[in-house]
């Protein structure tokens, strides 16, 4: 009950063989019930049904509209831009003083072999 159910197939031909039930003799398509038969064909599925092109209404902004988009737009842009230079001011000064410290040490440890 757990186990998946996998198609089993015997030689590499690259078709699959339908899973038979033990219990009815009965394979399964889907969600319908095809009888075995002894013949060695097999049963295609049906082509899948082909749908209408669903067309989209048009989109109608109001002049109000229009500008609640623009100030939203140039909002999110201000806001993106001041996060990013945020995080390169970050790391410009983490780079300055990872050099600054540096430097104090090499003069630290040059000092010491001179004496």
């Amino acid at each position: 009950m757990i186990r998946p159910k996998i198609p089993v197939n015997p030689l590499p031909t690259g078709l699959v063989a339908p899973l038979v039930h033990p219990s009815t003799g009965d394979i399964t398509y889907g969600s319908t019930n095809v009888p075995a038969c002894d013949c060695h064909h097999a049963v295609a599925p049906a082509p899948p049904a082909k749908h209408p092109r669903v067309e989209l209404p048009a989109v109608h902004l109001t002049p109000a509209g229009l500008v609640a988009v623009v100030a939203g737009g140039a909002g999110l842009v201000l806001v993106v831009g001041a996060v990013l230079v945020s995080m390169l001011l970050a790391v410009a000064i983490t780079g300055a003083s990872v050099a600054v410290c540096a430097v104090v040490l090499r003069s630290l440890l040059n000092g010491q072999t001179r004496r």
